[in-house]
């Protein structure tokens, strides 16, 4: 039904965001007397809704969603790094330099930037000890990117490998009784179409299936 159409998108994704969106303007309906110009910011939001359009978008959210164990460890792991090596930087530095690692959290700002290869500059260590603990740091860090951009690699090849797959298997149950009919031509191409596959490469999935079905009689 209409309403429950209604429903079913004021709870999806992009439902969501258009009422984010909207938001500034729901809030200046009640007249408040504060400066809430900020607010118009949250309409940047509608910049998500391009995952709906994308499909070089959706291939990468739904690639992440399927390693998503892998992805959450390889976080955890940085994570770890990130307390352990703000927490080693504190006790290295706070004597040399206290105004810039007087706690633990301040600590991390550095530990961030150094993790994360950055490197601003602003904040850098000074004794002996702490520059070891920087030097290990920083190598941690670029291992934390190498692992997770294998993870979304990795991802990626699976998912499309799983696609492909899936496009010669469907090809090869066509190819049952020796020739693809016109439903199943139909079929096929739709399949294409979803998994993104060139033209050139269903051609050659097909000639592939043709030959191995002729060598199978």
């Amino acid at each position: 039904t209409a309403g429950r159409r209604r429903f079913s998108y004021a709870t999806s994704f992009t439902g969501l965001i258009d009422l984010i969106a909207i938001l500034p303007s729901i809030v200046g309906l009640f007249g408040t007397n504060l400066d809430l110009r900020w607010l118009r910011t949250l309409r940047l939001v509608r910049l998500l809704k391009l995952s709906h359009y994308s499909t070089a978008l959706e291939d990468l959210f739904s690639a992440v969603y399927q390693e998503r164990r892998s992805f959450f460890a390889a976080m955890y792991i940085m994570a770890i790094a990130l307390f352990m090596a703000s927490a080693l930087m504190y006790l290295a530095e706070n004597t040399a330099q206290p105004e810039k690692f007087s706690s633990i959290p301040q600590a991390m700002w550095w530990a961030v930037v150094t993790l994360t290869t950055v490197g601003y500059g602003d904040v850098t260590p000074v004794t002996p000890l702490g520059q070891i603990i920087g030097a290990l740091t920083a190598i941690s860090g670029i291992c934390a990117a190498a692992l997770l951009t294998g993870i979304v690699a990795s991802a990626f090849a699976n998912q499309m490998a799983r696609r492909q797959a899936i496009f010669e298997a469907e090809v090869t149950t066509a190819l049952q009784d020796g020739e693809i009919s016109k439903d199943e031509a139909g079929t096929i191409e739709l399949l294409r179409n979803e998994f993104k596959i060139t033209e050139e490469h269903a051609l050659a999935i097909i000639q592939l299936a043709k030959e191995n079905y002729d060598l199978k009689k």
